[in-house]
């Protein structure tokens, strides 16, 4: 009697998984039935911007639907994150996940609209690539040495334009001011392109931008590079020297992903996964990756995902030791 009324829960159970399981399958055989949102948590212009149109122009065709990158700024990356959280999770919902809204808000922000692992699952890595400080070609300092130099005589610093409180280069900034013994004041913006848009200017001094989006005013003498943040020099800039060759004890990179809402069924997950990183092998995009100083990473969803929570385990001390926090 017991044996009975075990294999009788066993079936019960596997007929409620069955059910549950269903209307997951159905959605994901009618992906996509129409255009795809890709959310970028930062203003237009910016790394994550160039990254998130690259693979949208070439996802669209793949999938059959247009994939439309719709800019969403604010708050460190974390308003266009909360957005693609609270969406449905039917696979029309992407977010560019990146280091400041998926690693690094997670210990700046005293309080989030969403758990970075929880409320996402991750689908593929698309990019990871240093940081540049650069400076606007009228300012006297034009190389590090310089720069220290004119640092250390202004009793309030330098000012350096960066895309948002809690962003990968506001904290760069940072620790390439405590490293080096000097002062450097961030000027917030809403994303890279603004900032960018003041330094061109000379309304902000310097800036740290990451190397995709910087490329291109780099090459066209409308900013200066004056140091990466790689560990190595970068082969698209091979003139620009590290921070770390320079003695400064500093190394970071910028990494920006594809995710989705969490529940988003896992075929639709794979297929993502799949058509992502072929669009990555694609010689176009590779050349355009070198070109701008990116580095290709490829990642499965259960290795992007485990990197998403590495990274939160080693921004966590750095962003405590910064001592910066929002609310």
């Amino acid at each position: 009697m017991a044996r009975r009324a075990r294999l009788g829960r066993r079936t019960a159970l596997a007929a409620l998984g069955a059910a549950l399981a269903a209307p997951a399958a159905l959605r994901a055989q009618s992906w996509p039935n129409g255009p795809t949102r890709l959310i970028v948590p930062f203003a237009p212009g910016g790394t994550t911007d160039v990254m998130a149109r690259l693979v949208a122009d070439r996802l669209g065709p793949r999938l059959g639907h247009p994939v439309i990158a719709e800019n969403r700024a604010g708050a460190g990356a974390t308003i266009g994150s909360a957005i693609a959280a609270q969406a449905a999770a039917d696979g029309q919902t992407l977010v560019m996940s990146n280091i400041a809204s998926h690693g690094i808000a997670p210990t700046l922000h005293r309080t989030l609209r969403y758990d970075a692992m929880k409320d996402f699952v991750h689908i593929a890595l698309v990019t990871r690539n240093p940081s540049v400080m650069v400076a606007h070609p009228g300012f006297e300092a034009q190389d590090f040495a310089s720069v220290v130099r004119v640092a250390k005589a202004r009793p309030d610093g330098l000012d350096f334009g960066v895309s948002g409180a809690g962003s990968s280069n506001h904290l760069l900034g940072l620790r390439v001011a405590q490293a080096a013994g000097i002062r450097l004041n961030p000027i917030f913006y809403r994303g890279a392109g603004p900032a960018m848009t003041d330094t061109i200017a000379g309304v902000v001094p310097l800036m740290f931008d990451g190397l995709p989006s910087a490329s291109g005013h780099i090459r066209g003498g409308r900013v200066r590079a004056i140091a990466t943040s790689g560990s190595a020099r970068n082969p698209a800039f091979p003139d620009v020297p590290t921070f770390k060759e320079l003695e400064v004890d500093v190394v970071s990179y910028q990494w920006f992903g594809i995710s989705a809402p969490a529940g988003t069924p896992a075929p639709i997950v794979e297929r993502l996964n799949t058509e992502i990183r072929a669009i990555l092998r694609e010689p176009e995009v590779v050349r355009r990756f070198a070109e701008i100083g990116g580095g290709i990473v490829e990642m499965t969803p259960r290795q992007y995902s485990a990197f998403v929570a590495e990274e939160i385990a080693i921004w966590a001390p750095v962003v405590r030791a910064s001592g910066a926090t929002v609310e």
